[in-house]
C-alpha cells in the first residue's frame, strides 16, 4: 500500500471525504517535489474514492511533473483565484464535499477561510496531522540509506569547521568556510542556519551564529546539518580552541556522560520517556540539572524537527525504524554551554547513529 492509498483508507475508517495536504515536507514525502511556496498556495488534494491532484502555481508545474507525481497537476497564475480552481477542480469530480480533513498545525486560518467560502456547509474539523506523524514516524530501508548519506556529509562539515577554527576570528567567518566547502562538493542545501557559538554565547540554546569572535581557552559548540535527496542530517559537537578553565572541562564530561549513556541505551521497548531519564538522571546528579532546560530528543527525517519528542511524560515505545536525535545539553549563563548530539534510528537490536565525528574532547587552534 502507498502512502497515498494509507490517506484514503485513513479517509475512509474516519468517514471523511478529502484530505487537504498543505505542508511543503508533507507534499514532498507523498509526491517528490518540494518548494517553499512562500505566499502562494501549494496543496495536494486527496480524495476517499478518487486520484489526488497536486495544485500549485503555474510557474511551477512543469517541475511537479518532472518531480515523478504521476496524478493530475493543475496550476494558477497570480492575478487568479487558487481557492476558487480547487473548489471547481473538487467539485467537478461530483464526489461528497461535505467531510474534510485538513493539517491543522500547517494550514493558515486565512486559507482555511476561503476554503470555507468554497464549501459552506463542510466540516473542516478532522485533523491529519497525527495519522501523518505515525506515517513519517517509522522510516523506510530506503529513507534511513538517504539519512547515512546526509550523516556522511556533515560528518565532512564538521572536519572543515575544525580545519578552520582558531582563536580571534568571527564565528560567521568559521560557518562560511564550511558552506562553501560544502557547495564545492555539491551539497547546496543545509538542513538548518549552521549554528556555530564560542564561549558562554553557547550558552544560548538557541542563540545564532554571530560575527562575535572566536575565544582562546574556551570550548566552542557547532550544530550543523546538511540534506541529501530530501532528508536531513542533524549533530552537535563542542571542542576546545586552547585550554578551556576546569568548570567548563567538567560540564563537557557531564554531558559526553549522558549523551554516550543515552545512545547506548537507546532500543526497542522502552519509552520516549525513559530515554530521557536516562541522560537526565546523570545531568541532575552532577549537580547541573537545572541547566539541561530541553527535551532530549526529536524525530527528524525529511524536517530537523519531526515527531517524536524523546522527553519526560512521553510513553511512546521505541521501534525499530525511528528516527531521532540524542543531544543532551549544559547551558551555564555567562559562564559556557556544552550540547553533544547525534541522530540515530532504532534497529532490531538497538540502534544506529548517522554521524560518526568522534565525542571525545578535541583541541585545536
Amino acid at each position: 500500500m502507498d502512502k497515498i492509498e494509507k490517506i484514503q483508507r485513513w479517509l475512509a475508517e474516519n468517514d471523511r471525504s478529502i484530505a487537504f495536504i498543505s505542508n511543503p515536507k508533507t507534499i514532498q514525502y507523498l509526491s517528490g517535489f518540494y518548494s517553499d511556496p512562500a505566499e502562494r498556495v501549494l496543496l495536494t488534494v486527496v480524495f476517499q474514492k478518487s486520484d489526488p491532484f497536486l495544485f500549485g502555481p503555474a510557474l511551477e508545474t512543469e517541475a511537479i511533473k518532472a518531480s515523478g507525481w504521476t496524478h493530475p497537476v493543475y496550476g494558477y497564475l497570480d492575478h487568479e483565484k487558487p481557492w476558487q480552481i480547487i473548489g471547481d477542480q473538487i467539485r467537478a469530480r461530483k464526489t461528497d464535499e461535505t467531510t474534510f480533513a485538513i493539517e491543522k498545525s500547517d494550514l493558515s486560518v486565512a486559507w482555511l477561510e476561503l476554503a470555507q467560502q468554497q464549501f459552506p456547509n463542510a466540516d473542516f474539523s478532522s485533523n491529519l496531522d497525527p495519522m501523518l506523524d505515525q506515517m513519517r514516524m517509522i522510516k523506510s530501508d530506503d529513507e534511513i540509506e538517504k539519512l547515512k548519506i546526509a550523516g556522511k556529509w556533515d560528518d565532512f562539515a564538521f572536519k572543515t569547521c575544525f580545519e578552520a577554527v582558531k582563536a580571534g576570528i568571527p564565528e560567521s567567518r568559521v560557518a562560511a568556510e564550511m558552506s562553501y566547502a560544502l557547495m564545492k562538493n555539491g551539497i547546496m542545501e543545509l538542513s538548518f542556519p549552521a549554528l556555530i557559538q564560542s564561549a558562554s554565547h553557547a550558552a544560548e540554546p538557541h542563540g545564532a551564529t554571530s560575527d562575535k569572535k572566536i575565544e582562546d581557552n574556551a570550548l566552542v559548540l557547532f550544530d550543523l546539518g546538511t540534506v541529501w535527496q530530501g532528508y536531513i542530517s542533524d549533530a552537535t559537537r563542542t571542542i576546545a580552541v586552547g585550554k578551556p578553565d576546569a568548570k567548563s572541562m567538567d560540564i563537557y564530561q557531564v554531558c559526553l556522560e549522558a549523551q554516550l549513556a543515552a545512545q547506548d541505551a537507546a532500543k526497542p521497548g522502552m519509552t520516549a520517556a525513559e530515554l530521557d531519564k536516562v541522560a537526565r538522571d546523570i545531568i541532575d546528579k552532577a549537580g547541573y540539572g537545572q541547566y539541561f532546560n530541553h527535551r532530549l530528543g526529536h524525530g527528524m527525517g525529511m524536517s530537523e524537527h519531526e515527531f517524536p519528542s524523546i522527553m519526560e511524560g512521553n510513553d511512546l515505545v521505541l521501534q525499530p525504524g525511528m528516527c531521532f536525535s540524542i543531544e543532551p545539553g549544559i547551558y551555564i549563563p555567562n559562564v559556557a554551554g556544552v550540547r553533544i548530539e547525534d541522530c540515530i534510528h532504532i534497529t532490531e537490536n538497538g540502534n544506529e547513529p548517522f554521524t560518526h565525528t568522534t565525542k571525545e574532547l578535541q583541541t585545536f587552534g
